[in-house]
């Protein structure tokens, strides 16, 4: 039986690790701050150009019909909705809010929960 287990490990597990691997780092800073300033330069003309250029196509674009009258029903739509908000008052809503509250089968009820009945 001894001869099945004698090219077993009997020591600890080793596992791989770069504990004892030092990297040395390379000091450049020179290089390393005229990139970050060539990066900075070209990250603020970017945000220049596409400024300009949003501007610019927002001021030359032209709406079809179809969008034109999009725009002026959902305008319709909310300016209804504010009139309707605005004439009623709180109290009314939670009344008409009551009013469809009952109006619901008691399949929506909220269950009552005790430990005594």
């Amino acid at each position: 039986m001894s001869d099945e287990y004698d090219c077993a490990a009997k020591s600890k597990l080793k596992l791989k690790n770069d504990y004892g691997i030092k990297k040395k780092k390379k000091k450049n800073k020179e290089k390393h701050k005229q990139k970050e300033a060539l990066q900075q330069n070209a990250e603020a003309d970017k945000c220049q150009r596409n400024f300009i250029i949003k501007h610019e196509s927002t001021e030359q674009r032209m709406f079809t019909k179809a969008e034109l009258a999009f725009k002026q029903q959902q305008e319709k739509i909310r300016n209804k909705r504010i009139l309707e908000k605005a004439t009623t008052t709180h109290k009314q809503r939670v009344e008409k809010f009551n009013e469809h509250l009952d109006t619901l089968t008691e399949h929506f009820d909220i269950p009552k929960v005790s430990w005594t009945k």
